[in-house]
């Protein structure tokens, strides 16, 4: 595993893939998801339906934001109401070195700035969540879709976990990107606190799978460090 340096500009997304541009394993072919077991529509993006009714499918789209070629889309091919262990989500894990430098988990964890331009069938407030390997230190968090079919960005700033355990300095998974499509009651939770919890959505939020053929596309998702967005971090495709 390559370290970067990410206090240079040109290294500043800890996100891989954020624009949906690599996918080595479908090459364009629509995935179901409706089990537990990560499904990836594209590379590094997985998505896990810990549930036993309600199913999408994910796959790489042409359809993107102005200046852009690619996003993923999850399709709702049969919808349910979450049960109250239910779990639909699309995720990204980051590795220990590629966050190591946040500092998370000490007095002195950065804040950092997740931005990404979603689109949707649905309207209404959305919930994600960032989260440690350890499932037990959760920030939930919520975004706004209000109209319909059409791009919006997004930007929500992270303050820096102070506490909790982090993994740092090694390959193994450290930090935990989920957005929400449908998360039955045991999983939901205050938006914007650290929380000592295995959450994966927001209370309120809109649930994906429960209207039959509902999309929602995703694209140019980033990380960095500071309160502050800057443009996509565009890497070059050997990266």
């Amino acid at each position: 595993t390559a370290i970067l340096d990410y206090s240079t500009p040109a290294y500043r997304n800890r996100i891989i893939n954020g624009a949906m541009v690599i996918d080595q394993r479908n090459a364009g072919a629509s995935v179901t998801v409706n089990s537990s077991t990560a499904t990836y529509p594209v590379d590094r993006f997985a998505g896990r339906g810990v549930a036993s009714a309600g199913v999408f499918t994910a796959q790489q789209s042409s359809t993107a934001p102005t200046g852009f070629n690619n996003s993923v889309v999850c399709t709702v091919t049969t919808s349910a109401t979450p049960a109250s262990t239910d779990a639909y989500l699309f995720r990204q894990n980051i590795e220990g070195f590629n966050v190591a430098d946040l500092g998370w988990g000490t007095a002195n964890a950065k804040s950092v700035t997740l931005s990404f331009q979603v689109y949707s069938s649905l309207t209404g407030t959305f919930g994600g969540v960032v989260q440690n390997s350890s499932a037990n230190r959760t920030y939930a968090f919520t975004y706004t879709i209000p109209s319909a079919n059409t791009w919006t960005s997004i930007s929500i700033t992270i303050p820096g976990d102070t506490t909790g355990s982090w993994t740092r300095n090694t390959n193994a998974n450290s930090f935990q990107l989920f957005f929400s499509l449908g998360q039955g009651s045991n999983g939901l939770g205050t938006a914007n606190t650290w929380q000592a919890a295995d959450l994966r959505g927001v209370t309120g939020q809109v649930n994906l799978v429960g209207t039959n053929a509902a999309t929602w596309y995703l694209s140019n998702v980033q990380l960095e460090a500071g309160s502050t967005p800057t443009p996509f971090d565009y890497k070059p495709y050997t990266m």
